[in-house]
């Protein structure tokens, strides 16, 4: 029985990632987040704001602006309640991690600055107050609309972790102030996709193959307009994890171009 249990698979858990963009001189440019050296999962690598799902988000009772819980549903194609919990995630995630809130006090409106909710931000990393709380007691409007759906990819069997990640899309919001006072960031930045790509050509970033995709999906756009606008088509994508003696390597549709720059950082020799 301990064998079979050491072999055993582990079943990816929900998880939201939310990538900000706002428009600049030269295009677009995307929110990117490098996380702190020996995290459990995805140490050092370069990222878009999120992270799981919380029981809470799943039980959460909020005013909801924007589509429907059911919309949600049908483009992730799940259920109704992982729906709800995945959307939920996204925008606390987002919130915990860079300060940025879609929400507002009105179903047309959207908080103006974050800043006076620091200590609530603190909390909620903490697991200290609920997101639904929170929201509830500073009367704030879940803005849904601010949200686009964008992608969906699972973690390679072979991993210890495993996450099922849905990507969204959300422009930064006008007078919020997107930062790293977060537990989980080592630097953050603003790039445009191309940008952000050259760097890590360059050997200054680490990209894990699905925040790669969308910078190099992102880059074909010119504006944010454009990618609220666009509706893509979300397969689950699950990579396959190929392990001999000396290295690792992920199959993912589209690869082309990721390995063009060499050998990865996390490329290391297999464990043993």
């Amino acid at each position: 029985m301990a064998n079979e249990n050491a072999n055993a698979v582990p079943e990816p858990k929900d998880a939201s990632t939310v990538i900000l963009v706002r428009d600049a001189e030269s295009g677009i440019e995307i929110f990117l987040l490098q996380r702190v050296q020996g995290m459990a999962f995805a140490g050092g690598m370069t990222v878009f704001p999120g992270g799981g799902v919380d029981k809470s988000d799943a039980t959460a009772e909020v005013e909801w602006a924007g589509p429907s819980v059911e919309w949600w549903a049908e483009r992730f194609s799940t259920d109704v309640a992982r729906a709800k919990a995945l959307v939920l995630a996204a925008v606390r995630e987002t919130f915990e991690e860079c300060g940025v809130l879609l929400a507002g006090p009105t179903a047309d409106t959207v908080v103006a600055d974050t800043a006076g909710y620091a200590q609530d931000r603190v909390a909620l990393e903490k697991h200290e107050l609920s997101f639904s709380d929170f929201l509830k007691k500073e009367n704030l409007v879940l803005r849904t609309d601010l949200l686009r759906p964008w992608a969906n990819w699972i973690t390679p069997v072979g991993e210890t972790r495993r996450y099922d990640t849905r990507f969204f899309v959300a422009a930064s919001p006008t007078g919020q102030i997107a930062d790293g006072v977060t537990s989980e960031a080592a630097e953050v930045r603003w790039q445009s996709p191309q940008d952000a790509l050259a760097h890590w050509r360059e050997g200054g970033s680490i990209l894990l193959p699905p925040t790669w995709s969308q910078l190099t999906e992102l880059a074909k756009f010119s504006s944010v307009a454009e990618i609220l606008a666009a509706e893509p088509e979300i397969p689950v994508i699950l990579p396959t994890l190929i392990t001999d003696e000396e290295t690792l390597r992920v199959e993912f549709p589209n690869q082309d171009g990721y390995y063009v720059a060499g050998p990865h950082p996390w490329s290391v020799k297999a464990a043993k």
